[in-house]
């Protein structure tokens, strides 16, 4: 009797989650990510402009992640590699606490933005497989570059595209 109980329940919600659009969903290429205001970890706030003219790169990462370390550095020669001005950049901790996220890049003498994962962001960016996660955004707010996992130094030499 148990068992066409499960079978029924497994059903039922294999049907809800094809009818049902769920929230949790990870954001795709080309969906819009509606970015508000977010305050960074030294007590700034990192705010795209309304009449933004230039695209938006997001890195999640977390401090104990070995390949976020290797990516937040290349990060960090990217940033410098590009024209000043030329891209919007900013990284989001998903740390347990942001004591432990500013300690992370004051060790690390990181110079990008850093700010926490809030529930709003989690909410719109949805649910991520993991860190680091790598995101640029047009001028609109379109994704328009989604990477998950590390992206080595080679590859961010070919991001510099979309600085402008």
């Amino acid at each position: 009797m148990l068992k066409p109980i499960k079978f029924l329940v497994a059903a039922i919600i294999f049907v809800y989650s094809i009818i049902v659009p769920s929230t949790v969903m990870a954001i795709e290429i080309g969906q819009t990510l509606p970015f508000e205001r977010i305050q960074t970890l030294d007590g700034a706030y990192f705010e795209i402009p309304k009449n933004n003219t230039k695209n938006t790169l997001i890195q999640l990462w977390a401090s104990w992640c070995p390949f976020c370390k290797r990516q937040n550095n290349y990060l960090e020669s990217f940033s410098k590699r590009i024209p000043p001005g030329s891209m919007n950049i900013v990284t989001i901790s998903i740390d347990k606490t942001p004591a432990i996220a500013k300690e992370y890049m004051r060790q690390n003498h990181y110079s990008f933005p850093a700010a926490m994962m809030t529930p709003e962001l989690n909410q719109a960016i949805g649910k991520i497989r993991g860190v680091p996660v790598l995101l640029i955004l047009d001028a609109k707010n379109k994704l328009i570059y989604k990477e998950i996992g590390e992206v080595f130094e080679e590859d961010f030499v070919e991001l510099i595209k979309y600085a402008r």
